[in-house]
C-alpha cells in the first residue's frame, strides 16, 4: 500500500525533530555535567536550521495548490535567506578547540548531531525547492541553480563563521553587510576563496549523494518524502 503524503511527511519531520531534541539533550546533558555554557549557541543554531525545511515546505505546497507565481517567487527568496543556517551547524565542530571538562568523545558525538541535524534539515529542504523547480523549468537548468545556491551558501557560511554576520542582518543591518559582501567580493583573500570552494565541493557531493539516495527509495517502490 502507498503511504499517504502527509504521512511520510509527518515521518521525515517526526525523524528530524527527535534528532534534534538528542542534540538538545546532550547539550543540556553537558551543561549539567560540566556547569559551563560551552554549546549553548548550538541551541539557537539548531532553531534557525528549521526555518529553511519550514519555508520549503510553505513553497511546496503553494506550488501544488496553483498559488500565485509571486508567492512562490517570495518564498524562494526568504528561504534561499535563511538556507545557510542549516549547514553552517557543520563549521561548529571548530568549538573542539575549546574543549574542556566534559570527554572528548562526548563532543565529538554531540557536535557530529547537530551538524548531521543541521546537514539533513537543509538538504531536505533543498530537495522540495529541487522537486518544484522541476516542474517548471528544464532539468539542467535546476541543477545549475542548484550549484549557484550551494555556492551563495558557501559564500554565507563564510560571511556567518568569519565575518560573523547573519539572516536577520540582510533588514536590521543592510549597509554594512552589502558593503562586506562588496569588499569581499571585489577583493578576495585566499580564507574567502578557500572556504567558499571547499564548502561548495563538499555540499554539491553531499547533496548528489542525498538526491541519489531518495531518487533510489522512489525507483524500489517507495515515494520520495514530500
Amino acid at each position: 500500500m502507498e503511504v499517504a503524503p502527509s504521512r511520510r511527511r509527518l515521518a521525515v519531520v517526526l525523524s528530524l525533530g527527535l534528532l534534534t531534541a538528542l542534540a538538545v539533550g546532550m547539550i543540556v546533558a553537558r551543561r549539567v555535567y560540566t556547569g559551563e555554557p560551552t554549546y549553548a549557541n548550538l541551541v539557537w543554531n539548531l532553531t534557525l536550521a528549521w526555518i529553511p525545511l519550514l519555508l520549503a515546505l510553505f513553497v511546496y505546497d503553494a506550488a501544488r495548490r496553483g498559488r500565485p507565481r509571486w508567492v512562490l517567487v517570495a518564498g524562494a527568496a526568504a528561504w534561499l535567506l535563511f538556507f545557510p543556517n542549516a549547514p553552517y551547524l557543520i563549521t561548529d565542530f571548530q568549538l573542539l578547540r575549546d574543549w574542556t571538562v566534559a570527554p572528548v568523545w562526548y563532543d565529538v558525538a554531540l557536535l557530529s548531531t547537530a551538524a548531521w541535524t543541521g546537514l539533513t534539515l537543509g538538504f531536505a529542504s533543498l530537495y522540495l525547492m529541487h522537486v518544484v523547480a522541476r516542474r517548471i523549468v528544464p532539468p539542467l537548468v535546476v541543477w545549475l541553480a542548484v550549484g549557484g545556491v550551494l555556492a551563495l551558501t558557501s559564500f554565507g557560511i563564510y560571511l556567518g563563521r568569519f565575518e560573523r554576520w547573519n539572516s536577520w542582518d540582510v533588514v536590521s543591518r543592510p549597509g554594512p553587510l552589502l558593503s562586506s559582501i562588496s569588499e569581499r567580493v571585489a577583493h578576495p583573500d585566499p580564507r574567502t576563496a578557500g572556504v567558499t570552494l571547499v564548502f561548495t565541493a563538499f555540499l554539491a557531493l553531499a547533496y548528489g549523494v542525498f538526491y541519489s539516495v531518495i531518487r533510489l527509495g522512489g525507483a524500489v517502490g517507495d515515494q520520495p518524502p514530500v
